[in-house]
């Protein structure tokens, strides 16, 4: 049978799980009646309710007699170390571009990594219907963006479909038509079929599963001889040791789920159950004569933060596991499946630093814990820092924004301030497109101020460059925090009082501890409040007239923001009920001690 295998990659929102969806359609996975909603691949609670793609996902589906395996993958620069593993297992990649944005910073990164494989492009211009979309200049806007990135010849010839997504059709011209079918068409005819090497049997683990019933299961593609059920096989590992193993059970993918199936064959993606212990990388090989494929590179995390067991007053109330051996191995066992990230241990036995993509990248393991029923203690994101020929250098990052042109003044103060250099500033239609060169520390509570001053209206997106000179201090937040003197429940009339010193992130009734972040000052400095206190109640007083406290209502603050939000001496409580700001020190005596002892040690 003949094998199709293609990834999907885009920037954020160019509509890439928008399009698996049609190829599900169009080739029939599912009855004509039967709903099958929208975003079908988005299949985890967290994408859901984001609207984004974490993780990546297969689909086969046939047509005209051919299989095709679609990948589809994530578009945020976060989870970058997804993609790079996926696109091992393609043989051809699908670039989708929106018709008004044209190339993105991901689209660069993603098409880069796939080019460097020597993939075969398509390219597809999405969003035509779009009004003030300029699906000509974007396909130029392409085709630089390849010659930049330095394609062969071959590469540069690539094909381009135009359509949209979300009306369900693609066409090679901009003849809108009612069906996806040229697409397909296209996908058969420039993807080549799976290049097959000669010889024995070689499989690089790409991705994982889980089963509660198979337990973990191994993703790869079968790059040459083909695999049975029951078959001994040698897994070779990453660092080189070899395991003797047998397939228990082999699987190929159909529509949106599996098929069992007793034989695979070379240039076919299959999940493989039965082998213990094996990690992405590793190569499934001949028994006898065992050959290692090369090793997955993924691109260094550049952020770190530490994790450490919930120690505040409220601990144990909300979450199951509370203690640092559940922490540690909860840790340890993300590390397998996530490649981009890295655990350390620390002097302290419950404490680790994480280190990740991004905040994006860090926010989602915590809110996946934390579901889990994990109770946490997160400290400040840090970026890291290097020494390159004797000089402290730290990441810089490429940023892009768009907006409109009444806003652009503010954005460009805006990042100027946070160090951030403008490298291209133009207009399309009644935008103005951004990009600047900014230290990663610049970037953390920039989305915050950004929104709130350009009234909503920015789009921003990041990317990894390179490691720069240190560019010196920048300044964090203004304002300081308001936090609570002592343990008890809040009232209205003592919030009500405290109105004019800054707003709040609780409501009245919430209990709080000492030491805890309940607001934000109106001023620099900190300034710790009874937000407790109770009216004294005399006989004296006008019936009805004491509960009529009007209160603003308190600030929301997502897991991400807050890890924007707080500074060096601070840090986040995060159990499966509630996420909550505080002081590391939670003793107001402590902390001035140790601010002492931290101006000394300055000077």
């Amino acid at each position: 049978m003949d094998i199709r295998n293609i990834a999907i990659i885009a920037h954020v929102d160019h509509g890439k799980t928008t399009l698996v969806d049609k190829i599900l359609h169009a080739t029939k996975v599912f009855r004509e009646n039967q709903d099958a909603g929208e975003l079908i691949m988005d299949s985890n609670d967290l994408e859901k309710e984001r609207g984004i793609t974490i993780f990546s996902k297969n689909a086969a589906v046939e047509y005209n007699g051919v299989k095709i395996n679609v990948i589809d993958t994530p578009g945020h620069a976060d989870f970058g170390g997804e993609v790079e593993r996926v696109l091992k297992m393609a043989d051809g990649v699908c670039l989708l571009v929106d018709a008004f944005e044209g190339p993105m910073p991901q689209t660069r990164f993603v098409l880069q990594k796939a080019l460097a494989l020597g993939l075969k492009p398509i390219v597809i211009i999405n969003k035509v219907d779009k009004p003030n979309c300029r699906p000509d200049e974007v396909h130029d806007a392409v085709f630089e963006l390849f010659f930049n990135l330095d394609a062969t010849e071959e590469q540069l010839d690539f094909p381009t479909y135009y359509g949209s997504g979300k009306n369900g059709w693609f066409n090679d011209s901009l003849t809108q038509i009612d069906n996806i079918n040229p697409l397909l068409d296209g996908i058969l005819k420039h993807v080549p079929p799976p290049a097959v090497g000669e010889g024995s049997l070689q499989l690089q683990i790409t991705s994982l599963d889980y089963s509660s019933f198979l337990g973990r299961i191994a993703i790869g593609k079968v790059s040459r001889g083909s695999i049975k059920e029951g078959q001994p096989i040698s897994l070779m590992q990453t660092d080189g040791t070899i395991k003797k193993s047998r397939v228990r059970e082999l699987y190929v993918f159909e529509g949106m789920g599996k098929k069992k199936v007793s034989e695979v064959v070379a240039g076919d993606l299959c999940a493989v159950v039965g082998l213990e212990g094996f990690n992405i990388g590793d190569t499934i090989a001949d028994f006898e004569n065992p050959e290692a494929l090369p090793v997955i590179s993924v691109d260094e995390p550049t952020m770190n933060m530490m994790f450490s067991i919930n120690n505040s007053p409220f601990f144990g109330k909300d979450g199951k596991f509370v203690t640092s051996r559940h922490l540690r191995d909860r840790l340890m066992k993300e590390t397998e499946k996530n490649l981009a990230l890295r655990v350390r241990d620390t002097d302290s036995a419950d404490s680790f630093l994480v280190y990740g993509r991004g905040i994006l990248h860090l926010g989602v393991l915590i809110e996946t814990m934390r579901r889990e029923g994990y109770e946490l203690t997160i400290g400040q994101p840090q970026v890291l820092v290097k020494e390159i020929d004797g000089r402290k250098c730290e990441p810089f990052e490429t940023l892009v924004v768009d907006v409109p042109q009444e806003y652009a003044s503010k954005v460009i103060d805006l990042v100027t301030r946070r160090k951030g250099e403008m490298l291209i500033m133009e207009t399309k239609g009644d935008m103005q497109h951004l990009e600047f060169d900014i230290p990663s520390r610049g970037l953390l509570g920039l989305r915050t101020n950004m929104l709130t001053n350009t009234a909503g209206e920015a789009v921003m997106n990041h990317r990894f460059s390179e490691y720069k000179p240190w560019k010196g201090p920048i300044p964090g937040r203004n304002n300081g925090v308001l936090i609570a003197k002592e343990a008890g429940s809040t009232t209205a009339y003592s919030i009500d009082k405290l109105q004019d010193r800054g707003f709040f992130f609780v409501d009245p009734g919430e209990e709080v501890y000492k030491g805890m972040i309940i607001g934000e000052n109106n001023k620099p400095g900190d300034l710790v409040v009874n937000p407790n206190e109770g009216k004294k109640l005399t006989n004296m007083r006008a019936s009805g007239s004491d509960g009529t406290v009007s209160l603003p209502p308190k600030r929301l603050m997502t897991l991400e923001e807050c890890m924007e939000y707080i500074q060096q001496d601070e840090c986040i409580e995060v159990t499966p009920n509630n996420i909550r700001m505080r002081k590391t020190i939670l003793d107001e005596e402590e902390r001035k001690k140790q601010q002492k002892r931290m101006s000394a040690e300055a000077i």
